[in-house]
């Protein structure tokens, strides 16, 4: 097999992370995201590895190595990530993205209501 097929599927699966990522307003949809582009990532490294011991006759396979790594990265990552989402949505009551944004807590004086607030009494 070429070394393109894979690296086209890997460029297109990173790709729809990538848009998953920007596009996406809810945090476990975005953490999906990730990891199809860790995913990506993964697929990219067992082929190259595949393709360079081929050209090399050497059976180090490290590219296959690092896969594992990465997928332990990654289990780890998703973990936290669902951990920090379940505690904001326990907390907030929602887990999009724009909203958390726009009901950060902040202090009385930092907001322009509190000022309008002050400037009619």
């Amino acid at each position: 097999m070429h070394l393109v097929y894979p690296a086209v599927l890997s460029a297109l699966l990173f790709c729809t992370g990538l848009y998953g990522v920007l596009a996406r307003r809810n945090a476990i949809l975005v953490l999906m995201s990730v990891e199809l582009m860790l995913n990506a990532v993964n697929l990219n490294l067992v082929a190259f590895d595949v393709w360079l011991s081929r050209a090399a006759r050497e059976t180090l396979h490290s590219g296959q190595a690092l896969t594992l790594f990465t997928i332990a990265i990654a289990a780890a990552e998703i973990g936290i990530g669902l951990a920090i989402v379940l505690a904001v949505y326990r907390n907030r009551g929602t887990s999009d993205i724009d909203r958390l944004r726009d009901t950060a807590e902040s202090h009385d004086g930092d907001t322009p209501a509190a000022e309008k607030a002050e400037a009619t009494a």
